[in-house]
């Protein structure tokens, strides 16, 4: 069986639009695109290179495929673009009808994703946060990688928004950090969320849910 792993760049306040380039994304007059590039490093490059080299799918909301469909084919020859271009890909849209990128299929909903981990070893999910978070609530995403990055914007789309179901993550790998700031981390989901009072000296700690 295979995992769904979502993978996003994202800043301190949880803002994962635009960090490839400045024009990639201006909706709602989004100001810092491309604001990855400053904070990126050889090390980081060489790891984030070795995520998406063990991926045989992708799996992409609408808007980021569509920002992906009309770049990567067109991106010459580089490890990256070879990769995206060669893997099969998949986008979750209810209106798209006649995908352009090649070796494209649409699925109606996230929950149709599930499928997926049947005929693929690493499926994964870049950028895309509706999609990440429809994949959630639908349980159907197996771990969560998270590029941290020292940047706040007070702008922008962000990872968890209001309406975000409620759940726990635990840590997977250990977390590893970057010359210029950076942190990877690897969650994979825990349940529901625990909630308890912190105790007082020599009681006994019950969690309630």
């Amino acid at each position: 069986m295979g995992t769904i792993t979502a993978s996003l760049f994202i800043s301190l306040d949880g803002v994962y639009q635009a960090p490839g380039g400045r024009d990639e994304d201006r909706e709602n007059d989004f100001e810092y695109g491309g604001w990855q590039a400053p904070l990126f490093d050889e090390e980081s490059g060489e790891a984030i290179g070795a995520d998406l080299e063990n991926l045989d799918a992708l799996l992409l909301g609408r808007k980021t495929y569509d920002i992906f469909a009309a770049y990567w084919p067109n991106a010459g020859d580089g490890p990256i673009a070879t990769k995206f271009n060669a893997v099969p890909k998949f986008v979750v849209s209810r209106t798209l009808r006649d995908p352009i990128w090649a070796g494209t299929t649409v699925l109606p909903d996230a929950a149709s994703a599930a499928r997926l981990r049947e005929e693929f070893n690493q499926v994964q999910v870049i950028g895309s946060g509706a999609l990440v978070r429809s994949l959630l609530a639908e349980d159907v995403l197996d771990r969560l990688q998270l590029w941290l990055y020292p940047v706040t914007f007070g702008q922008g789309k962000r990872l968890f928004d209001t309406g975000t179901i409620p759940a726990s993550f635990r840590l997977v790998q250990p977390a590893r950090s970057f010359e210029k700031g950076a942190v990877s981390l690897v969650y994979e989901r825990a349940g529901e969320v625990e909630t308890m009072d912190m105790p007082d000296e020599d009681v006994p700690i019950e969690p309630r849910t």
